[in-house]
């Protein structure tokens, strides 16, 4: 609604289903145009028009670069048959009566929209507007915007494909080789939707002399084009974090969960505005960069159904998914028979220097260490295989 002059009281638009929070490619946008005139108005013509468009602006020092997509066009006479007339053919509009002019006009049929969209440097926006000529007066302008989400189905074979991949880092210390940390880790698909919930199964080792933390997150990416320049923004949205590793162990993730938040779908079919996502897995190494594994997500607004994936994810497990999948490390323990007891000495003295440990349960920050030089094995327990924890729960292993 527009701010009124003297000779108009309402001057609205009003939709058929005010309940309807969203409208895809096809749909049919229709409703009310409403007026109340506090004077007699003589109306030359009403108009309606659907705007649809992307637009992105920012300032690159002292250029400003700016760009625009239009995606709806749509424009209408309204009929004012129904209301008197004067002799030169204007309408007449009267206090004290209400003026109702329908309108309706079909959206454009699926590819042809982009979902709406609002962000730093730019938005995808879609209204209808309403304009009321009058002669000798200056032209009345309403609008009502509404919201265009369209739809993106992730049961397609290709986002129903695990995604994976490995990296690993040499670390230094004052230009000195300080071992290296690596890691590996998939996910069964790259399509997901608001709320549900992506397992993440990964190996990370550690044998340079710090503690790393592994860590994963849901990073959204905004990418933004105008005048021929491209402006990136990054954004954290939530975030996981494992067990720390001491040097020489590694830590095994097996169906780690982070949950997809409530976001906007991807929007890859824009010129100018590209909206994507990534599942960031990384290993947070003190004194140096972090190492980063990027694996690609497409949010859409078709929910998973259940079929299809899990066939894909076993028959892609063993190397059809990447060549860093044909490197991919079980994360199973050795099933071979364990070395007999008899071998084992019953000397045994460390040579090595003072390695930190895990830290206690009890959420203390500073690390263990152990001062043995000298000890015996207890009393040695029935063998019996390492139990591995799922939903989440990692599970610690020495570096072979």
């Amino acid at each position: 609604m527009v701010a009124m002059t003297k000779r108009v009281k309402v001057f609205e638009i009003v939709f058929n289903d005010p309940s309807k929070t969203f409208y895809c490619s096809g749909d049919k946008v229709a409703g009310k145009i409403l007026v109340e005139v506090l004077e007699v108005t003589r109306v030359t013509c009403m108009k309606v028009l659907g705007v649809g468009c992307a637009k992105v602006e920012y300032a690159k020092g002292k250029q400003k670069c700016r760009e625009e997509i239009d995606y709806l066009k749509y424009e209408d006479l309204v009929h004012l048959d129904d209301h008197p007339a004067d002799t030169d053919g204007l309408v007449i509009l009267r206090p004290g009566n209400k003026y109702e002019y329908s309108f309706g006009f079909e959206l454009p049929q699926q590819g042809q929209l982009v979902s709406s969209y609002k962000g730093k440097f730019g938005f995808v926006q879609y209204f209808v507007k309403a304009m009321m000529e009058s002669p000798a007066q200056p032209t009345l302008e309403c609008r009502k915007h509404f919201e265009v989400e369209e739809p993106l189905d992730v049961n397609t074979p290709d986002l129903l494909s695990p995604t994976g991949g490995m990296k690993e880092k040499k670390v230094t210390c004052m230009f000195i080789p300080d071992g290296q940390v690596s890691l590996n880790a998939k996910i069964d698909r790259r399509g997901f939707c608001e709320g549900e919930e992506i397992c993440i199964d990964a190996k990370f080792e550690n044998t340079c002399s710090r503690i790393v933390v592994p860590k994963a997150a849901i990073i959204a990416k905004h990418t933004y084009q105008a005048n021929g320049r491209t402006k990136v923004f990054r954004q954290k949205l939530s975030s996981v974090r494992g067990n720390h590793i001491i040097s020489g162990m590694c830590d095994a993730w097996q169906g780690k969960s982070i949950r997809v938040p409530k976001i906007k779908p991807s929007i890859l079919g824009c010129n100018i505005i590209r909206v994507e996502y990534a599942l960031m897995i990384y290993m947070h190494i003190p004194g140096s960069d972090k190492l980063v594994l990027e694996l690609p997500l497409v949010i859409g607004t078709v929910p998973y159904n259940g079929f299809g994936s899990r066939t894909n994810s076993m028959s892609s497990q063993d190397g059809s998914v990447s060549n860093a999948s044909n490197s991919w490390v079980s994360l199973r323990m050795p099933s071979s028979v364990p070395p007999s007891y008899c071998d084992l000495t019953h000397n045994c003295s460390l040579d090595q220097p003072l390695t930190p440990l895990l830290d206690d349960y009890d959420g203390g920050d500073s690390p263990i260490f152990m001062n043995a030089p000298q000890f015996q094995f207890p009393p040695l327990p029935t063998y019996s295989e390492v139990e591995e924890e799922y939903n989440g729960n990692a599970r610690m292993l020495p570096v072979c």
